[in-house]
């Protein structure tokens, strides 16, 4: 009595279910924990009148908070140290552009010396970020 049609042929078909079942519960972890995930120096920006400038590029950004710490982008470095390490960062970059932005209570000589040591570094580009101001109703 032989069992099944005799046919040993191994099957060729792919079972995707489980792979859509993976997939989709990795996307719901991924969605659930990215916003989690976004880290950053927290400063209180002055405002502006003017227009913000379009950017389809991230930047280096240099950033000055309450406390008179210095971070490139997440990294805390020492005012003494800032041009080193931005010629480091700057090295294998073709754009030689960088943003500063600064806590509103930050006095205005430890901002100038930041920007001096960023003009050392042989930034050709030096942007200031500022909130807009908000307008007033009616």
């Amino acid at each position: 009595m032989q069992l099944g049609s005799g046919n040993d042929q191994l099957m060729s078909e792919i079972n995707v279910t489980p792979f859509v079942d993976v997939m989709l519960v990795l996307l719901i972890i991924f969605m659930v924990t990215a916003p989690m995930m976004v880290q950053g120096v927290d400063v209180d920006l002055p405002t502006a009148t003017s227009e913000s400038l379009p950017s389809d590029e991230e930047n280096l950004i240099v950033s000055i908070d309450d406390d008179l710490k210095v971070y490139i982008n997440d990294l805390e470095v020492s005012v003494a140290f800032l041009t080193e390490k931005l010629d480091a960062v700057m090295e294998n970059l073709d754009k030689r552009k960088v943003y500063l932005r600064a806590d509103k209570k930050v006095p205005y000589g430890v901002v100038v010396n930041v920007m001096s040591q960023i003009k050392k570094a042989g930034i050709k580009s030096l942007g200031m970020i500022t909130l807009p101001e908000e307008q007033e109703a009616g």
